[in-house]
């Protein structure tokens, strides 16, 4: 089991420095914006990953807090690509 989740980790780094490539040099900020939608998500799978591992939960509220915040940050662009401001 432990390796199967070492394998999953490896494999999530590896998505994880794909997505920064995507961040960096992303064409428009959309393509930015879903590039740091996938990294957060991709985080979250990491945090579960090692709270697996390590047996402390409290790791997983770092990827919850961290969803949350990348959905936040995710409608804030949104409504920036859309020409709206934050309060309507």
């Amino acid at each position: 089991m432990t390796e199967f989740l070492n394998i999953l980790l490896y494999i999530q780094i590896g998505l994880v420095l794909l997505c920064l490539y995507r961040i960096v040099r992303g064409p428009s900020i959309a393509d930015r914006m879903v590039g740091i939608d996938i990294f957060g998500i991709l985080v979250v799978g990491i945090c579960a990953i090692i709270a697996i591992q390590t047996d402390r939960m409290f790791i997983l509220d770092i990827g919850i807090a961290w969803i949350i915040l990348s959905f936040v940050g995710t409608l804030s662009l949104a409504k920036y690509l859309g020409g709206r401001r934050l309060n309507d």
